[in-house]
């Protein structure tokens, strides 16, 4: 089995980080007055009331299971991450976009650009650290998978977008730096506002992709493929069971609903055909432990 990633971890260290960096960000804007580094500021405010609408979200998935209810809540953590999705696109990359095209109508010239590029560095510097906390969970979850597989097919909306909040942050922030970088070495003003732009674009790319990932979970996916494969190869490996006819997996946030259809071996009575089932699903869970729903069906043909 896969190891599982500390999500709340990494959205404590991806909070702290962006708070600290969106104050030294706020400061550089005003004083400096770069587009490029109020765009910064304001992604990373965004950031921040990202993070708390996941913490929200993992919150809410605790919530017991009732007769309105029968699944748990657990994917509220989707319904969360999908509008986190929605916030990166909209606060963040669209307003970057924006200033960055008020930004080449009305360009306004820099003031103490050395101090905006320290921020920068500073930035660089938390969101690394940020960086390194969250691929350390990712790798945890991903095992032997690249990291792009992982990103297709992880089933943890909340680790997905804090990893990529915090990749678009790194690599806002590198855009950035030699924006105004440019900006003091040319004394043009235009590397300024295409900096800006180029962020509000790779944030809504990010954005974009996170959204179409979260999406697929909203739907309703199974759990991730080598999961199942475990799960098949666990049940067909029981001596209780002949054939397993059929086995559909339904990743509800952090719980699994399974439903499993099979042939079982011959048994003397009912009774007995009943301890095998409830044998096999004692050991089922107990192996996965993030199964909180079997339901087992004994048939002859799928």
């Amino acid at each position: 089995m896969s190891g599982q990633g500390n999500s709340l971890k990494a959205i404590l260290l991806a909070l702290g980080a962006n708070f600290a960096i969106f104050l030294s960000k706020l400061a550089a804007a005003l004083i400096t007055g770069s587009g490029a580094m109020m765009a910064e500021s304001i992604h990373s405010l965004a950031d921040c009331g990202n993070q708390l609408l996941l913490l929200l979200g993992m919150r809410q998935a605790k919530k017991p299971p009732s007769d309105e209810y029968p699944l748990g809540w657990g994917r509220a953590l989707y319904f969360w991450s999908f509008v986190v999705a929605l916030l990166l696109f909209a606060v963040g990359g669209l307003f970057s976009i924006y200033e960055g095209v008020h930004k080449l109508a009305q360009p306004e010239p820099l003031r103490w650009p050395w101090l905006a590029l320290g921020v920068l560095a500073f930035g660089i510097v938390m969101e690394s650290i940020s960086m390194h906390g969250c691929l350390h969970e990712v790798n945890l979850a991903r095992g032997t998978q690249s990291l792009w597989r992982w990103f297709r097919e992880t089933r943890s909306s909340e680790l997905l977008v804090i990893f990529g909040e915090d990749l678009a942050a790194l690599l806002g922030l590198c855009v950035a730096a030699l924006a105004i970088g440019a900006t003091m070495l040319t004394g043009n003003l235009l590397f300024d506002a295409l900096g800006t732009i180029a962020i509000g674009v790779l944030l809504v790319v990010v954005a974009a992709m996170l959204a179409n990932e979260v999406k697929a979970l909203l739907i309703g996916q199974g759990v991730e493929p080598r999961r199942r494969a475990e799960l098949l190869a666990f049940l067909c490996a029981r001596p209780e069971v002949a054939e397993v006819l059929n086995l559909i997996t339904l990743q509800m946030g952090p719980d699994v609903m399974v439903a499993v259809k099979a042939r079982m071996q011959r048994t003397p009575d009912d009774l007995s055909l009943i301890e095998a089932i409830n044998t096999v699903e004692r050991e089922m869970k107990a192996q996965f432990g993030d199964i909180r729903w079997s339901f087992f069906e004994p048939d002859v043909a799928d």
